[in-house]
């Protein structure tokens, strides 16, 4: 039995691996085709009356592990100086205000059609107002620079606001000043924790001399990460701050602290960090969606009760988008498509504590609407022709 699941994890990846070759020439997002293969994988078994036992309880560890590694991948490509500061300062506020937006105006429809506490309402209107990062940053590898770096930006700092107001909202059962206080408290100690950390596991990485060093380093960011999410940290500044530390590092070569680390040598330690930083998120990306799709049912994918609900959604988010990026005088084509839902979402709406989960908000509505968001992203990026991938943005 543990041979056949060792061949069948094998195939499956590397027809994972097939699919993330193939994406840059049928501009299918891997996603789908994950979701649809573990479907698939769950209809053979069921009929081939597999009994296998259940792997609902790994989701969450995979859906975790798998975002930390992926907004670390982006920020370590991502570049930092003064002529990013536009684009940094317009990715915020698209990360933020349409989020903002998109989970409040759903918040009132809940709570007028269902007759749902506004509070309630707002904590599952939050997961499927976030842009996941997993889906959108590999997605948007083939578009040209600029672009990239915008959604790269956009989408790690939507899932930043994103749980940051999640938690914000569960957690504190009366809002005040008091709690935003207490949040605001937050937030300076993440900060700090975030400095000395960065600062920290950068000195490791320079140090360290014995022939395993980066596995290690990827352990105490998740681990750092697990405590701060462990205390209600937002612990995703983190992880942003530190691959843009290590990713910037010729940026910062004035500074004298960083002149010890011996920048030259350094960069090609950061390099070879993000080589494997890489491949471990395709990995962990990979085993999460093919789960994910392997954990959905048919009769939840079909639901005709919400389907309506999930268009009239994804059809909101990407009117909301469209909006404020004409408003920013950001391009439609092609950063209109890429808003997708996805690992965040399935992550935070897995979260949402019992008490305030809300019969409307269950998981067909989720998988619809993040399947819906995935093939209208699908849609436009086909329309999209081919760029260098060195080209900049004008």
């Amino acid at each position: 039995m543990s041979t056949t699941i060792i061949i069948t994890l094998c195939v499956l990846l590397l027809i994972a691996y097939l699919f993330d070759l193939s994406a840059s020439k049928t501009r299918i997002p891997s996603v789908i085709l994950l979701l649809a293969l573990g479907w698939l994988v769950k209809q053979l078994a069921s009929f081939a009356e597999i009994g296998l036992p259940d792997l609902s309880p790994v989701l969450p560890i995979l859906g975790t592990v798998g975002l930390i590694l992926i907004v670390l991948e982006g920020s370590l490509e991502l570049e930092l100086n003064e002529t990013k500061l536009p684009l940094i300062a317009k990715s915020s506020l698209l990360a933020l205000i349409p989020m903002l937006a998109m989970s409040l105006g759903l918040a009132w429809v809940f709570q007028q059609y269902g007759g749902y506490s506004f509070k309630n309402s707002l904590a599952n209107s939050i997961p499927l107002a976030i842009i996941s990062s997993a889906i959108a940053i590999p997605s948007a590898k083939n578009l040209i620079k600029g672009h990239r770096e915008f959604i790269t930006y956009e989408s790690s700092l939507s899932d930043i606001f994103g749980v940051i107001f999640f938690n914000f909202i569960t957690l504190n059962d009366n809002i005040g000043t008091g709690t935003v206080g207490h949040f605001l408290l937050e937030l300076v100690i993440i900060l700090i924790i975030s400095f000395v950390a960065t600062v920290g596991l950068a000195f490791f990485l320079n140090r360290i001399k014995h022939h395993i060093k980066y596995v290690p380093i990827i352990l105490m960011v998740v681990l750092i990460y697990a405590i701060s999410k462990y205390y209600h940290l937002p612990g995703l500044i983190f992880i942003l701050l530190f691959g843009l530390f290590l990713g910037n590092i010729d940026e910062l070569r004035h500074i004298k602290f960083i002149e010890k680390l011996h920048p030259v040598n350094f960069n090609k330690e950061v390099h070879k960090f993000r080589e494997l930083t890489t491949e471990m998120a395709f990995l962990i990306r990979a085993l999460f969606f093919l789960l994910f799709g392997f954990l959905i049912e048919t009769a939840e994918l079909l639901n005709t009760q919400t389907i309506l609900w999930a268009a009239g959604i994804t059809v909101s988010v990407f009117i909301i988008r469209a909006a404020f990026l004409r408003l920013f005088q950001l391009p439609l084509n092609p950063l209109l498509y890429i808003a997708p839902r996805g690992l965040i979402t399935i992550l935070l709406f897995l979260s949402v504590p019992e008490a305030q989960q809300i019969a409307i908000a269950d998981k067909s509505l989720v998988i619809q609407v993040i399947i819906l968001a995935a093939l209208f992203m699908m849609f436009g990026l086909m329309k999209q022709k081919k760029q260098p991938s060195g080209t900049s943005a004008e």
